[in-house]
């Protein structure tokens, strides 16, 4: 896959007017912003995705239902519309997007790859059913739903059946807070 180029932010997420790409950015450890998408039905269940095999950080891991870099240029908006078509195959308007947080979030890789991004998250309401989803073969290798119970439990237990993203529990527990809100 050819290296996307990506703007590059400061510390406090404002743009620089400078541009790199990915790998410079991940070798480097400069802020840049990325997007992650959260799906959730009216009944409260969660989408959520498989780490493709090949990731470079946290392969066959579940994750957010859908997240990406925002490409040098690009929108957050805009970003965030391509990385759901691409990854879960699904075409949706700017309207359905809800943003509830732009989160600085820093994580040093036994790789070496130095992530620091701004990350926008949304809401955003799962009308079509898992069969009609399409995922991307190169990036995701599965895709489940969760009960909100059942999202609650893995992010307090881990469990080498259901590996999750090892992320601030902070994080998880305000996301499942917006969709309790939003259901």
């Amino acid at each position: 896959m050819e290296d996307e180029y990506l703007d590059i932010l400061d510390e406090i997420g404002k743009p620089t007017g400078k541009t790199c790409s990915k790998s410079e950015a991940h070798k480097k450890g400069y802020f840049h912003p990325t997007v992650h998408i959260w799906f959730y039905t009216e009944t409260g269940q969660v989408l959520f995705q498989k780490r493709g095999i090949y990731k470079e950080t946290f392969p066959n891991y579940w994750d957010v239902s859908v997240a990406g870099h925002v490409i040098a240029g690009e929108t957050v908006v805009e970003a965030a519309l391509r990385e759901v078509k691409e990854e879960i195959g699904l075409t949706i308007k700017t309207s359905q997007l809800h943003k509830i947080d732009i989160r600085k979030s820093i994580n040093i890789h036994p790789n070496g790859i130095k992530d620091c991004e701004f990350q926008n998250v949304f809401l955003c309401k799962l009308e079509v059913t898992l069969d009609e989803l399409k995922k991307q073969d190169e990036e995701v290798d599965g895709l489940c739903l969760l009960t909100l119970e059942e999202f609650i439990y893995f992010t307090k237990h881990h469990k080498e059946d259901f590996k999750l993203v090892p992320a601030d529990y902070s994080y998880y527990k305000f996301v499942i807070d917006n969709i309790i809100k939003a259901i």
